[in-house]
This record gives C-alpha cells, sequence and structure tokens, in this order.
C-alpha cells in the first residue's frame, strides 16, 4: 500500500476505500456509500456514530463519557473523533446508520394534482418531404408543421435543437414518413419520435432537506404519478445543521465540490431506481425541479454559501437558476435541465416558494399560515394573497439532536406517547423503546404537562414532587438521573435506564419558543392577531406526525387557534417541485412569486428576543 493512502475496510459489507491519511472517519464512511447517524453534528456528545475499530486507537476524553468501559476494550470508537492513519476495518452496526425504517414524508395533502399544460410538451405532426423544389432543413420544417400544427406559438423563437436530438430527428423522419411525435420544451426540441403517437415522457421532482431526499417520478403526458424514492442526505455526515456545512464549504474549492457530489450521487441513485420501477429509460426524463433551504440549493449546485454564515446573511442567487442536469452527473436526456427553486432571502429559501405554490397560499381566501418545521423552520403568513416569509432557528431537538436519548424517526424510536393510567409508548417497527425521537418528544412532553409532572415553567417533577393523583404506574418512571436531575424513564435497564431529562424539556422549550416567536412577530408586522388565523398547515417529516394537542399544549404552535384550523400539509417542498414541472404557468411565475413575499428577518427585528423568552414557557 502506498504510504501517501490509507485502506478503509468497512465491515459486514466488505465495502473499501482508499483515502488521504489524516482524513476523518466519518468522511470515509460518506465516500463508501455510509450515511452514519451523527445528530450532534460530529461533536462526541450523542455517541451515536460508535463503531467497532481494528486496529482500535487510543480512546479519546470525550469517549470515556460516552461509551462503557466494556466497549472500548473491545475496541468500539467514535468515527467523528477520529482519522484515517494507516489501514483500517470497521465494523458499522445497523444502529450507527440512516435508513433502516427512517420515516421520511413523500406525500403532501395540500398541493393540487394533474396537468394542462407541462414544461415539457408532445405533438403529433405530418409534413410533406424535401424535394428538390423545396430543400428546407429537417429542424425548420418541423418548426413549420408545429407553428401550423398550433402546437409551437408563432411568436416563440425559432426551433433549437442539440446534436443528439437532431440525429434523432433525422432519423425520425425518414422512419416515419415525415409523421412523427415532437418533444419539447419552449423551443427546444428534446427528442422526435418516428410514427409515435405517444412517446414516453417525464419528469423528476426534488426536496432536497437538510436531513433527507425525496424524489418523484411523473408522467409528463397526463400528470401522473410513476414512483417515489427516498434517502438520506449524505451531507449529514458534515453536520445536521446548515451553519456547520457553510462551515465546511467555505474551505476551499474541494470541500465544496465534494459535497456537491455527494448529494447528487444519491439524487442519481433515486433517479435511476424510479426510472428502473417504472420501466422507462433515464433518456425519458425530459425535465427536473429541485426545492430546497437557501443552503442546500447552494451545495446542490456548487455555489458557496459562505455569504449565508455571517450578517446579513446574503444568498448568491434570488432568480431560480437553469442547469443541465447531466453536468452535475443526473441521469436524464442530454438536454434535460434542472430548474431549481427562487429564494425569497436569507435563509428562506426555494422549499418555503414550493411550500406557497403547493398549498396555494397566495390564492387563499382569509388568513393562512404555513409552519414547516425542522432544524430550521420556514414561516409563511398570508393574507388575502399578501405573504410574508420568516425562518427561525429551532435547532435540531425535532431530529433527535441534543435529546439524552434522542433519535430520528427510525425503528426503535417512542414517537407517540399516552401516559393514562398504564403509559404507553408507540415505537416505530415495534419492540422495546431505543429513544426518542421529534415527535416523540413533543408527545411526552404534552402528556407531563396535562399530568402535572411538567410545570409551565419547564420544571421536570423528581420522585420527591409528585403531585396528587398520578398513576402509579406513571409514578414508578419518575426518578433521578444519575448526575441527580429529574429524569422520567423510557426503557433501559434498572442500572442503566434512559428517558427524558431536564436539560432535554430545555432544548424542546428553546426549538417551540423560537417557532411560536416567529409566528408572533410575522403577524404583529402584518397587522394580525392569532385570532385572525383562519387556518394552520403543518409542511414537512415532522409535522406529519406530530399531534395537534399536543402541540398546541407545549405552545409550539399558537393554544389560542383551535385544532380544527390545523391541517397537515405533508411534503409541499415536493409537492411543490412536481407542480413546477406539470405547469408552464406555475413554472414560468415562480421567480415572480417569491419576490412577492416580503421576507422578514427575525434576527433583526428588536422585538424577538422578548418573545423568544416569553414563548419559551408552556402554555400548560
Amino acid at each position: 500500500m502506498d504510504a501517501r493512502h490509507a485502506r478503509i475496510t468497512f465491515d459486514p459489507s466488505g465495502r473499501a476505500v482508499e483515502t488521504r491519511p489524516g482524513t476523518p472517519l466519518l468522511e470515509a464512511a460518506a465516500l463508501a456509500g455510509f450515511a452514519v447517524n451523527t445528530p450532534c453534528g460530529g461533536a462526541g456528545s450523542c455517541g451515536k456514530c460508535r463503531a467497532l475499530l481494528d486496529p482500535a486507537p487510543d480512546p479519546l476524553p470525550v469517549e470515556l463519557k460516552t461509551l462503557s468501559l466494556e466497549e472500548l476494550e473491545a475496541g468500539w470508537r467514535l468515527l467523528c473523533r477520529h482519522a484515517a492513519s494507516a489501514d483500517l476495518r470497521i465494523h458499522l452496526p445497523a444502529s450507527s446508520l440512516f435508513g433502516g425504517g427512517h420515516q421520511i414524508v413523500t406525500g403532501h395533502d395540500a398541493a393540487r394534482e394533474g396537468t394542462a399544460d407541462p414544461v415539457v410538451r408532445q405533438a403529433a405532426v405530418r409534413m410533406p418531404p424535401p424535394s428538390l423544389e423545396d430543400g428546407l432543413p429537417d429542424l425548420p420544417r418541423l418548426d413549420a408543421a408545429l407553428r401550423a400544427a398550433g402546437a409551437l406559438d408563432r411568436a416563440a423563437p425559432p426551433l433549437a435543437a442539440g446534436p443528439e436530438a437532431l440525429n434523432r430527428l433525422t432519423a425520425g423522419l425518414r422512419a416515419g414518413d415525415y409523421a412523427g411525435t415532437a418533444v419539447f420544451r419552449d423551443s427546444r426540441l428534446l427528442a422526435f419520435h418516428g410514427r409515435t403517437a405517444d412517446a414516453p415522457s417525464c419528469g423528476v421532482a426534488v426536496d432536497v432537506g437538510t436531513t433527507t431526499l425525496a424524489a418523484a417520478l411523473v408522467d409528463l403526458r397526463d400528470g401522473s404519478d410513476r414512483g417515489v424514492a427516498a434517502a438520506m442526505n449524505p451531507q449529514t455526515v458534515w453536520g445536521d445543521d446548515v451553519l456547520s456545512r457553510i462551515a465546511r464549504a467555505g474551505r476551499g474549492r474541494e470541500e465544496l465540490g465534494e459535497m456537491r457530489r455527494a448529494v447528487c450521487a444519491v439524487i442519481a441513485e433515486m433517479i435511476r431506481e424510479l426510472c428502473l420501477d417504472a420501466g422507462v429509460s433515464t433518456d425519458h426524463v425530459h425535465a427536473l425541479a429541485a426545492a430546497g433551504n437557501t443552503t442546500m440549493e447552494s451545495l446542490l449546485c456548487g455555489v458557496d454559501p459562505s455569504p449565508l454564515g455571517c450578517v446579513p446573511f446574503t444568498p448568491a442567487f434570488g432568480n431560480g437558476p437553469r442547469l443541465r442536469a447531466r453536468d452535475l452527473g443526473l441521469p436524464a436526456h442530454p438536454d434535460a435541465e434542472l430548474r431549481l427553486f427562487p429564494v425569497i432571502g436569507g435563509f428562506v429559501g426555494g422549499d418555503t416558494v414550493a411550500g406557497i405554490l403547493a398549498a396555494g397560499l397566495d390564492a387563499l381566501p382569509g388568513v393562512s399560515l404555513l409552519i414547516d418545521i425542522g432544524t430550521n423552520g420556514e414561516l409563511v403568513l398570508a393574507r388575502d394573497g399578501a405573504l410574508h416569509a420568516a425562518s427561525t432557528a429551532a435547532g435540531p431537538a425535532f431530529e433527535g439532536a441534543r435529546i439524552s436519548c434522542g433519535m430520528r424517526a427510525a425503528h426503535g424510536a417512542v414517537e407517540k406517547v399516552v401516559l393514562g393510567e398504564n403509559p404507553v409508548f408507540s415505537v416505530i417497527g415495534g419492540g422495546p423503546p431505543r429513544g426518542l425521537c421529534g415527535s416523540g418528544l413533543l408527545d411526552l412532553c404534552g402528556q407531563l404537562l396535562a399530568a402535572g409532572l411538567l410545570a409551565p415553567d419547564g420544571r421536570l417533577a423528581g420522585p420527591e414532587e409528585l403531585p396528587p393523583g398520578v398513576p402509579d404506574a406513571v409514578a414508578a418512571r419518575v426518578a433521578r438521573a444519575p448526575e441527580g436531575g429529574p429524569l422520567f424513564v423510557l426503557g433501559g435497564t434498572p442500572e442503566h435506564p434512559f428517558g427524558l431529562t431536564q436539560r432535554d424539556v430545555r432544548e424542546l422549550q428553546l426549538a417551540a419558543g423560537a417557532i411560536r416567536a416567529g409566528i408572533l412577530i410575522l403577524l404583529r408586522q402584518a397587522g394580525l392577531a392569532l385570532d385572525d388565523v383562519d387556518r394552520v398547515l403543518l409542511a414537512g417529516g415532522f409535522g406529519q406526525y406530530i399531534r395537534r394537542e399536543n402541540a398546541l399544549r407545549v405552545g409550539l404552535l399558537p393554544a389560542e387557534v383551535p385544532g380544527r384550523r390545523v391541517h397537515y400539509a405533508g411534503n409541499t417542498s415536493l409537492a411543490g417541485a412536481k407542480r413546477a414541472l406539470l405547469s408552464r404557468a406555475d413554472d414560468a411565475r415562480l421567480d415572480a412569486l417569491a419576490r412577492a413575499v416580503r421576507h422578514v428577518d427575525l434576527s433583526t427585528d428588536p422585538d424577538f428576543a422578548t418573545e423568544f423568552a416569553m414563548a419559551m414557557y408552556f402554555p400548560g
């Protein structure tokens, strides 16, 4: 082996990569195609990225706190704390990886389905063959036929085509006796099929989330769904939050390129999977649309997001760029465009514009509030077509980070809680609880508030502070953590229990308080009160699984808004991307729609700090 390289082999798959000495093991895992669970962003505090190393380096101080003595002696280490120095074998347990039951929302409720005018169209034409008297070239001949049939507007620019489309046109015209089907976008010919009355034509919509990716294959002929795929965003290896990724991308072009290639490779694999399952060639993917927050869209197209890391948080672009899919390594027709959604401003990105489009917020009567809950909470307030939007840093608690037993919504995660006389925990995939995901955290705190075990100021009751009337089965779970603070036990062993701690409650208060404060500031700037809100739409994966009554109880949603006005909107980012493919009118108005939204920068609002401090209290 070259001393300048280290060979890292990952078991049980046997997959291996060669990398430079000094490369963090998390990055080596990403290069091998593994998405390792790192909710703490690589700080070494969560212990989720544990793996068995052979040979094992000396343990670090942080590992002495996170791993047991037995694990350390066996060779278990945290991948986020070590780098490659020589050849190494790493056993990656399933518990340290993303996927395997992770709930990724790909559906939606708010989107308006169907298509009348997709961005890629087809037209069946017949034209006279050339002769000595009529020597018009093939492309202008097709142009004239399309205009005569009314398929191409007479004021449109002349029809253009790349070399591959021209070759197909020349062959198709002669094979079909100068009749066939043209596939085109605006005035750009994509394909020509001789004698074919109906040619395959598909589009791919992509939701580029900070944590998860979702893609949908749609038939551009009739607007039908041909399949949906989901995956974890491989960039999580460089941090769960956007600021971590901004910092890493800002180190240089090599790091920026690596992050772009990582996410594009996963999207490419999803496209191949979708096309294979649908029996469609990737050459028949004629259009793509992608929506994500400002940072994710910048990284997708290889634009340095560093200006977003400091005041005044300026994005590189506003209007949505149009890129060649093949230039990003995405399998599609050679001339297929990837349409990125426009950015509103700061951290309010294309996923927010997609949400507005999918929910039809600009056309809804009355007052509507769209909330996309995640590490960054995106908020949109609509009043009879007038739009205000903001982004608030809710923190990673909803993704399971910074929670003592936190985990993402995967097998073993408690997702719902009912205390009652006998506590009932709904565990994803069944079996005993392994941890607490975001919806379970919110559910549990809501139930503890109702039972009097959690005070409005966030103080968690200990064993000596039980209020009267607490059922014995519930009281038995109120204990003391090893460090002495209160603990509501979810599972584990009597010697090593795990559950909700006082610090966990504070993390939820921070997350819910940021969302609530943002809502109040938006309403105030629009001259509205909570009573004026006619409907609340919850978007995103987290919003799909929370229970309204507990979201209202902990103050994540304003308690002043009746539960009947709260609706689940699903994945509006993916739904909006589909709309951009299925409607030329929607695609054409995206940039104008983004410019019509008033961007509210909460960081500069003089009232935000006060509202945030007040919102930290639970309504009770």
